[in-house]
C-alpha cells in the first residue's frame, strides 16, 4: 500500500446545514500527484492520501466522515481544529520556514510557539498514521509542513519504506543556520527518517546535504549516506506536469470559444500573461515595475501591447500579503494611470482564481509569458504554458532563480531582481521571430513530455526501493544473535586460534585527539583473558606507530602490528620489517601535508616511520572534507613515480609505502600454520586489505554498513567488544 500524506487532502470537507460535502483542493500536488495515481490504479496499484480535511470535525461525525472518505475518495483524514492548523500552518509553516527557504530572513519570525505547535501537528500525523500503516507498506510524505514525521515513523516502525519530497527550495547552510540550532537539527534529524530525500535541483540537493554534514556531521559519498545502520539517500527529481493534458487542451472546443472571445477583447494586441498566486516570492510589483520600464523605453509598443495581471488570493490572513495585495493595487494603477489612453490600457488585472479551462485559455492567447519569481523551488506555470503552445508560438520569459530554469534553458532566463532586465526582456519576446519562438518551443517541450508528472513520481518510487533493497543488502550481513552463538561454538570446539584486531573504531571509539585514545581496564582485561586461552593468538592490528603499540600493549603478550602491517612484534622479541622499505620520500611529501594542516584549522600532521598521516577530525566538516580531496588529488600526481600508496580513511588521508598493508601482515602471520577459526574485525578502508586475503568461510566483521569484503557486519565498536567478552568466557 502506497500512503502519500500532505498537510491538505486533495478534497477539502465543507459542512452544510444538515451534512458534510466534498470540494478538491487547490493546489498544483493534488493536481499533478491525481495522474500518477490514476496511472497507479489502472495498473492494480493501490494508495491512501492522508491529509488534513480542512475544515474543525465535530467528534460525533468523525468515525462517519473517515470511512465516507476511506471507501469513496481512498482519502484518510487527520483530525485537527481550524485553530490548530492556523497556528501550525499560518505560523510557523508560513511564517518560518517559508520565507526562510526562500530567501527572504527578514520575513520569518523565530516563535517558540509557532515551533512547538509544528511539532504537535507532526506528532498528531504521526499518530494516525501508525493506526493504519503496516511495516511493509510505503510512505511518500510531501513538503516542508511534514519534516519531522520521516524519523516518527522510522522510530515506530524501522522497517518501514519512507520517502520525503520537498516542493520548494531547501536553502544554503548560511540561511538555515538563521533557524535556532535546536529546530534546524531537529529538522534534519526529522528527514534523515526517510529512506530518500527528493529536491527538485541539484542545488537544493547539495544545500541539504551541506547542512546535514555541518549541522548533523554525516558524510555523504553521491548523496548515499550511512545512518544508524539504514542508507539515506539524497537526489534529485525535477517535479513534471501532464504534459499531453495541457498540450491537448488547446483543441477543446470550449476552451476555443474562451479563446475567441478574449481576442475580441484584445484585438491585434500583443498579450503578455503573468500569472501567481499572492506571494511576496514570486516577484510580481518587481514585473509590474519591469514593465513600467519597458513603456517607458519604448514609447512605439503603445497601445499595441497589454499585460494581463492575474493574481490568485492565497493566505489573506498574513500580514505581509496584505501589505503586499495593496502594492499590487497602487502599482497597477499607478501604471494605467501613467499611460493609459482612452482606447488603451497597458494592464488588465484581475484578482481571482481560474479553473482549467479558463486558464488554458489565458494560456493559448498569450505571446508572452512572464514568470519572475524572486526564489521557487519549481514554477509549474512556467511548463504549463510551454505545454499548452500546441503552436509552438510563444514566448517563456522565466526567472533564474526558478527550479524549472534548470530544464527550460530555451526560455528568456533573467534576474528577477534586475528591473531594467525585465524590460530590456519584454522587447526582445514581442520581437523574436516566429521560426525563432517554433524552435525554442520545440526543445522545451520536447524535454517536458519525456519527463512528465508520472516519470517523476515512478522514478521516485523506484528509486526508493533501490535504496531499501540496499538497506537490505547490508541488513542481511548483520551479526546476528545465532551467528554470535555459532561463533561462540567454533571457538569453544577449535583447536588453535587466532583473532585480528584493528584499534581505532574497532575496539574503542574515534576522538578528537588520537592520543587520548588510550585502551581502558575493561578491554586489556578481556584481551588478557584471551591469551590466556590455550593455543589462542590475539592480533593488534593497527595504523599506529609502534612506540604506541608497544607502549599501549607490550606487557600483553598480544602480538601487535603497527603502520598497517610495516612492523610486526611478536610475543617474546623485537619489532620486524615485514619487507625491505624505503621513507626517503617523506622529506618530499611533509611540506605538502604541513601546508593542509595549516589551511585546515583543528587538523594536524602525524609522522611515522614509513607514513604520514593527515588527520581532520577536529576541523571543520565541509572544508575538511574539500582539502581533503585536494590533498589526494595532489598526493596522486606526487606519488606517479614513486613506490607509495594514498589511503583515504575515517577522517585521515594517509600517505604510506606501497606493497606492505594488512593483508600482507595477515598473511605472514599465518603462512605455515593451521588455525581452525579465525576472527578478523575492523572498521576502516585499510581493514578490507585484511578482509580480502583472509579465508572466505572464517568469522570477519566490519564495524560500520557499508559494502566490505567482510562476511558480518555490526553497528559499532560496543559491538565488538561484548562479542569479545562473550568469547573471552566461553
Amino acid at each position: 500500500m502506497l500512503y502519500i500524506v500532505s498537510n491538505r487532502l486533495p478534497v477539502t470537507v465543507v459542512e452544510d446545514k444538515v451534512d458534510y460535502k466534498f470540494m478538491p483542493s487547490s493546489g498544483g500536488l493534488v493536481s499533478g500527484l491525481s495522474s500518477y495515481l490514476q496511472a497507479l490504479t489502472e495498473k492494480g496499484g493501490t494508495y491512501t492520501w492522508v491529509g488534513w480535511p480542512g475544515t474543525t470535525i465535530k467528534d460525533r461525525h468523525k468515525d462517519e466522515l473517515k470511512e465516507k472518505l476511506l471507501s469513496d475518495l481512498q482519502a484518510y483524514p487527520v483530525f485537527l481544529s481550524e485553530k490548530e492548523m492556523d497556528k501550525f500552518y499560518s505560523g510557523f509553516c508560513n511564517r518560518t520556514i517559508w520565507p526562510l527557504f526562500h530567501y527572504l530572513p527578514s520575513y520569518a519570525a523565530y516563535d517558540a510557539d509557532y515551533w512547538d505547535s509544528y511539532k504537535y501537528v507532526n506528532e498528531v500525523y504521526f499518530q494516525s498514521l501508525q493506526n493504519i500503516v503496516q511495516p511493509d507498506d510505503l510512505v511518500w510524505v510531501q513538503d516542508y509542513h511534514l519534516m519531522l514525521l520521516p524519523k516518527l515513523l522510522r522510530e515506530r516502525f524501522p522497517a518501514l519504506r519512507i520517502g520525503f519530497f520537498l516542493h520548494i527550495p531547501f536553502p544554503s547552510y548560511e540561511l538555515y543556520r538563521l533557524l535556532p540550532r535546536i529546530w534546524g537539527r531537529e529538522i534534519l534529524d526529522g528527514l534523515l527518517g526517510a529512506d530518500l530525500l527528493g529536491f527538485h535541483t541539484h542545488d537544493y540537493t547539495q544545500y541539504f546535504l551541506r547542512c546535514v554534514l555541518r549541522i548533523v556531521g554525516h558524510e555523504h559519498t553521491m548523496g548515499t549516506m550511512i545512518i544508524n545502520e539504514r542508507v539515506v539517500k539524497a537526489d534529485t527529481f525535477p517535479i513534471g506536469i501532464d504534459f499531453e493534458r495541457f498540450h491537448n487542451a488547446a483543441h477543446d472546443h470550449a476552451i476555443q470559444e474562451e479563446v475567441h472571445e478574449l481576442r475580441k477583447k484584445f484585438h491585434d494586441s500583443k498579450v503578455i500573461l503573468s500569472i501567481d498566486r499572492l506571494d511576496y516570492t514570486k516577484g510580481i510589483s518587481n514585473r509590474l515595475r519591469g514593465f513600467e520600464l519597458f513603456l517607458e523605453n519604448n514609447p512605439a509598443w503603445h497601445g499595441k501591447v497589454v499585460l494581463l495581471v492575474v493574481v490568485v488570493p492565497s493566505r489573506v490572513g498574513v500580514e505581509h500579503y496584505q501589505t503586499m495585495k495593496r502594492q499590487i493595487d497602487e502599482l497597477v494603477g499607478k501604471i494605467n494611470g501613467r499611460f493609459s489612453r482612452i482606447d488603451w490600457a497597458p494592464i488588465v488585472y484581475q484578482y481571482r482564481s481560474f479553473t482549467f479551462e479558463p486558464l488554458m485559455a489565458l494560456y493559448s492567447i498569450s505571446d508572452v509569458a512572464l514568470v519572475t519569481p524572486l526564489r521557487d523551488g519549481m514554477n509549474l506555470i512556467a511548463k504549463e504554458y510551454v505545454a499548452s503552445k500546441s503552436t509552438k508560438r510563444g514566448v517563456l520569459i522565466l526567472s533564474e532563480m526558478a527550479g524549472a530554469s534548470k530544464e527550460l534553458g530555451e526560455a528568456l532566463l533573467i534576474n528577477p531582481n534586475n528591473i531594467e532586465e525585465i524590460a530590456a526582456s519584454i522587447k526582445e519576446a514581442l520581437e523574436i521571430p516566429e521560426a525563432e519562438q517554433m524552435r525554442r518551443m520545440d526543445s522545451m517541450q520536447g524535454r517536458l513530455k519525456r519527463y512528465t508528472i508520472i516519470r517523476w513520481a515512478t522514478d521516485f518510487i523506484n528509486e526508493l526501493h533501490e535504496v531499501v533493497n540496499e538497506r537490505e543488502r547490508l541488513t542481511a550481513k548483520m551479526l546476528t544473535s545465532d551467528f554470535k552463538k555459532k561463533m561462540r561454538d567454533d571457538f569453544t570446539a577449535a583447536q588453535r586460534k587466532i583473532l585480528f584486531l584493528d584499534y581505532d573504531g574497532t575496539l574503542v571509539p574515534f576522538v578528537g585527539d588520537p592520543q587520548e585514545a588510550v585502551p581502558d581496564e575493561a578491554l586489556l582485561k578481556v584481551i588478557a583473558a584471551l591469551l590466556a586461552k590455550p593455543e589462542t593468538d590475539v592480533i593488534i592490528i593497527s595504523g599506529r606507530t609502534r612506540d604506541i603499540l608497544e607502549e599501549w600493549f607490550g606487557f600483553s603478550g598480544a602480538v601487535l602490528v603497527a603502520e598497517h602491517g610495516v612492523w610486526i612484534k611478536s610475543r617474546n622479541r623485537d619489532w620486524e620489517l615485514t619487507t625491505p622499505l624505503s621513507n626517503e620520500w617523506k622529506q618530499q611529501a611533509l611540506p605538502l601535508f604541513a601546508l593542509y594542516a595549516d589551511i585546515v584549522p583543528g587538523s594536524f600532521v602525524e609522522e611515522k616511520e614509513f607514513s604520514i598521516a593527515w588527520h581532520y577530525r577536529k576541523a571543520d566538516p565541509e572544508l575538511a572534507s574539500a582539502r581533503a580531496r585536494e590533498l589526494i588529488d595532489e598526493l596522486d600526481e606526487f606519488t606517479s613515480n614513486i613506490n607509495v600508496h594514498v589511503v583515504h580513511g575515517n577522517k585521515v588521508v594517509e600517505l604510506r609505502s606501497a606493497g606492505v598493508d594488512k593483508g600482507t601482515a595477515a598473511k605472514h602471520l599465518l603462512a605455515g600454520k593451521q588455525y581452525d577459526f579465525i576472527l578478523a574485525v575492523g572498521d576502516d578502508r585499510t581493514d578490507e586489505d585484511l578482509f580480502k586475503v583472509i579465508p572466505g568461510d572464517v568469522y570477519s566483521i566490519k564495524v560500520g554498513f557499508c559494502s566490505s569484503h567482510a562476511r558480518y557486519s555490526v553497528s559499532n565498536y560496543m559491538e565488538i567488544r561484548t562479542i569479545l567478552e562473550e568469547l573471552a568466557r566461553a
